[in-house]
């Protein structure tokens, strides 16, 4: 009978040990601009010239945010983006051996905020000079 008993436990104990161990992951990504999404350094680099068209800039680009023009009939067109990234996971670690049992739970959180400004600026419709600036923190 004491046999069985220990048998039992020490069965239980492994269950336990085997099924007690959790892990959460989770991330969320969350832009204030989602018609921007595609907006990278990378496609302002690729796409945008000297030259162009505005109407070539805004199917690569997108509708600019802000336009301005000044007195010399130069327009400024301004691309906002800013990006907010979230990452959480949590590990929960049981461990049952005979009654004492003892728990160990983690858990990290981080969040990144990206921007990237893009600036585009037009003399007769025709692209003179564009220029951006990208951050991380």
């Amino acid at each position: 009978m004491k046999r069985l008993f220990v048998a039992a436990t020490l069965l239980i104990a492994v269950i336990a040990l085997a099924s007690s161990c959790t892990t959460v992951n989770g991330n969320y990504k969350s832009s204030s601009n989602d018609y921007s999404n595609d907006l990278t350094v990378g496609k302002v680099q690729k796409e945008i010239r000297k030259g162009m068209s505005g109407s070539e800039v805004i199917e690569s680009l997108g509708s600019p945010q802000i336009i301005t023009a000044d007195e010399q009939g130069l327009e400024t067109w301004v691309y906002d983006k800013i990006a907010t990234e979230v990452s959480y996971s949590k590990s929960n670690d049981v461990l049952f051996l005979f009654v004492y049992a003892k728990s160990n739970t983690e858990a990290s959180y981080s969040q990144t905020q990206r921007t990237l400004t893009v600036i585009v600026k037009l003399r007769d419709s025709k692209v003179e000079s564009f220029s951006y600036h990208a951050s991380k923190f």
